[in-house]
């Protein structure tokens, strides 16, 4: 947990198929930078796909090592980059799978409410919660 003006805080960080399905999570604090904490959650982006994310995700390093791997990163720039990167506002609409993966988790109040006091137990609640989603998403 982080420590910030508002108290104990915690981020949660997810990667969803393109069904909006879960396929890495992880915590980090919650003063902690996004982009950061992206690094090893990535590792599931393969040649082909693209990575869509949002501003707090923004950096050069971010977008080299996606192009290193085969895969491009179509991430909003953040408004005040001198050197503005390619960016497709028809393919950013998608990233709303995310948004609506958190909407779901959010349905499971001892995730929304955050009970646990360990990250290791908060996250396998987490865990526990979008493998309810994924059974949910089966059996359709």
């Amino acid at each position: 947990m982080g420590r910030s003006r508002g108290g104990l805080t915690t981020k949660i960080h997810a990667v969803v198929d393109a069904n909006g399905n879960p396929i890495a999570l992880k915590l980090s604090e919650g003063q902690a930078h996004d982009g950061r904490s992206a690094a090893d959650l990535l590792d599931s982006v393969k040649a082909g796909h693209v990575l869509l994310a949002d501003r707090g995700y923004d950096s050069d390093a971010l977008r080299a090592a996606m192009a290193e791997r085969g895969a491009w990163a179509n991430i909003k720039p953040m408004p005040n980059r001198v050197n503005v990167p390619a960016f497709s506002a028809w393919l950013y609409r998608w990233r709303n799978l995310v948004e609506r993966f958190f909407s779901k988790l959010k349905h499971f109040r001892a995730v929304a409410t955050r009970f646990e006091k360990h990250d290791a137990n908060y996250l396998a609640l987490i865990k526990l919660a979008a493998s309810r989603i994924w059974m949910r998403f089966m059996s359709r």
